[in-house]
């Protein structure tokens, strides 16, 4: 009677201390059907329309013929273009964040914002000033632009300029800026600058 009695203490303090998601088994879904409406449910966001950057790019008069003239695969039917989704204008609709590349290196031609508008999309943000790139971060748009001095190769700039814009009711206002110069020192695959010191001999 003692084990029986262990047992039932035991299987209730399981019973009510599960969190719904760790609690498994058919049994156990009978004990708590009662109560289903009193458990909480995650409910998923719509996910965001996807859609045909590159046709948007090329329809687009804000974008550069230069630009235009580099939108082209680069293995088959892949674009040098990345696309991010998210909400930065405070619109109902979904906003569209597309960078141009280059294929060999992914030096970034142009950025750009689309703004959705019922059935269609407006360019309300465009930077054409490369090597650009433009990513969604917390709300914000931050554009961040490599910077060369002489002599530095495409892997290694010397700096790099990132500024957050927010939008300002009809476009996107600067918020911040910060400026980033990077070592010469590392990353220098000719070995100058970071070999280590030789010991003085004995």
């Amino acid at each position: 009677m003692a084990g029986l009695a262990a047992f039932g203490l035991l299987t209730a303090g399981c019973s009510t201390g599960g969190t719904g998601t760790r609690d498994e088994g058919e049994a156990h879904t009978d004990k708590v059907a009662g109560h289903a409406s009193a458990t909480p449910t995650a409910t998923a966001e719509a996910p965001f329309k996807k859609i045909n950057a590159v046709r948007l790019l090329k329809a687009d008069p804000k974008v550069s013929e230069r630009v235009k003239a580099d939108l082209k695969p680069c293995v088959k039917d892949e674009y040098p273009i990345d696309v991010s989704y998210g909400h930065i204008t405070g619109a109902g609709g979904q906003d569209v964040v597309v960078n141009v590349m280059t294929c060999g290196d992914a030096v970034g031609l142009g950025s750009y914002v689309y703004r959705e508008d019922g059935s269609s999309y407006n360019n309300v943000f465009t930077s054409e000033e490369a090597p650009v790139y433009a990513e969604i971060d917390r709300g914000d748009l931050v554009v961040t632009r490599q910077m060369y001095a002489k002599g530095d190769k495409p892997a290694f700039a010397s700096s790099e300029i990132v500024t957050t814009y927010r939008w300002a009711g009809t476009k996107f206002a600067k918020h911040d800026q910060v400026e980033n110069d990077f070592s010469k020192a590392v990353g220098n695959d000719e070995g100058e600058g970071t070999e280590a010191p030789v010991p003085p001999s004995p």
